[in-house]
């Protein structure tokens, strides 16, 4: 599994240790840091960003996408909007072990602004750590384990008939927000590098070559 670190640009601050506890917390698996870094000279707000991570995923280039915001409630509604990206709020270990068992996503949300205060990289870290603790999607609690996964798939299935393919949003999309996501040159760049699905691909060259 690939993991993506991307998140808005109100917490740059934190990006660099959403990363490190993202490796210490996922040991098994390569994690890509996308930013937003605090060098940068563009700012990208949650809305710019669920785009980035719109394209990450329905690309098939990363797997799973660790985000944030200040509060963490924007970016995961901004993101849930996006074709094929499930992303769960997860304020606390709890939320975030649930999550992976249960709902099986491939995103989360942090909040990185709201309620960080004194030794908040520790709830951070507790957050991430639970998250990875087991495999994703077994269900929990064991008795009831069937019955939540059935549920899951039930709800994927519901997501892939009330959206519309990635390219199709693109195109919908104001050309402002679209350009902006294709500034982003390491992100486009990895799509391009790793990306799987083709249509993705045709979409962003024929973009950059337009």
């Amino acid at each position: 599994m690939i993991v993506g670190i991307i998140q808005a640009s109100s917490q740059t601050s934190k990006n660099q240790l959403l990363y490190e506890l993202t490796k210490r917390a996922d040991a098994r698996n390569e994690i890509i840091n996308f930013g937003c870094f605090e060098n940068e000279s563009d700012g990208y707000s949650y809305v710019e960003i669920s785009i980035e991570i719109g394209l990450l995923l329905a690309s098939n280039a990363v797997d799973f996408i660790v985000t944030g915001c200040s509060s963490g409630q924007g970016m995961m509604l901004a993101c849930n909007n996006m074709p094929g990206v499930l992303c769960g709020y997860t304020p606390t270990a709890q939320d975030a072990f649930l999550f992976g068992r249960i709902n099986a996503g491939n995103a989360i949300s942090v909040p990185l602004g709201l309620n960080y205060g004194w030794a908040g990289e520790l709830n951070l870290r507790y957050i991430l750590a639970a998250l990875f603790e087991q495999p994703f999607g077994i269900g929990y609690p064991a008795k009831e384990a069937a019955r939540k996964t059935k549920d899951m798939a039930i709800l994927n299935s519901i997501q892939l008939l009330s959206k519309f393919p990635m390219v199709d949003l693109l195109n919908r999309l104001d050309k402002g927000l679209v350009n902006k996501a294709l500034n982003r040159q390491n992100v486009v760049n990895y799509i391009l590098n790793n990306g799987k699905n083709q249509d993705i691909l045709r979409w962003i060259k024929d973009r950059h070559n337009g």
